[in-house]
């Protein structure tokens, strides 16, 4: 039973691996308490990215009352990981979370700037996306498409100019209300039989 539970990604938090990668960088539990506080420590970085995960994972759980399952800090086998995968009526979203406290973010046609600085975001998560459909499409014997999505954290102002967005960019409070309206394109069993897949570890070892 303890086997079991170890290799269904289900009992995954929203950021596992970076909290793993946290104390990767600093062993010592009051070292990395006070390397939090410090401005320029890739410690409190990465714990910047760990609140962002944690609150985008608890509003997507959210979801689940919604006919959706969510799993969280998906590894691959490189190291790198999902931040976080919805899977339910309206399809599967590869969810990234980015945390930019006080910033103004602007998304326009291809491109998102963070204080005016143009960011690598939409192309990562385009990426992520496609790597996730061969994936599940390879694994569940069906196409698979997955459509990428970035959950905006503590922005102070968000401005999206695009009607039709190759990467949904939301702010993290409407993120459960977006993805649950838009239309069916699984029925239940598929969606049950592409989350069952997911939640395996062995799907992601390529």
């Amino acid at each position: 039973m303890v086997q079991a539970l170890i290799e269904d990604l289900a009992g995954n938090r929203p950021g596992d691996a970076v909290r793993r990668k946290i104390q990767e960088l600093q062993p010592n539990p009051l070292l990395r308490l006070l390397h939090r506080w410090r401005p320029a420590s890739e410690i409190r970085s990465w714990s910047d990215g760990l609140t962002g995960e944690r609150i985008t994972g608890k509003r997507l759980n959210r979801l689940r009352s919604r006919g959706w399952f969510t799993l969280h800090a998906i590894q691959w086998a490189s190291g790198s990981d999902i931040d976080h995968l919805a899977i339910g009526p309206a399809g599967v979203f590869s969810i990234n979370s980015k945390r930019h406290r006080g910033k103004s973010v602007w998304y326009g046609d291809t491109a998102i700037t963070v204080n005016g600085v143009v960011q690598r975001h939409i192309a990562v998560s385009q990426s992520e996306a496609r790597r996730v459909s061969r994936v599940l499409s390879r694994r569940c014997a069906m196409n698979v498409p997955v459509r990428p999505v970035i959950s905006v954290v503590h922005a102070a102002k968000l401005t999206i100019k695009n009607a039709n967005p190759p990467v949904l960019v939301l702010a993290v409070e409407h993120l459960d209300q977006v993805l649950s309206g838009l239309s069916p394109t699984l029925g239940p069993e598929q969606v049950a039989h592409i989350y069952s897949v997911a939640r395996d570890p062995r799907t992601w070892v390529a």
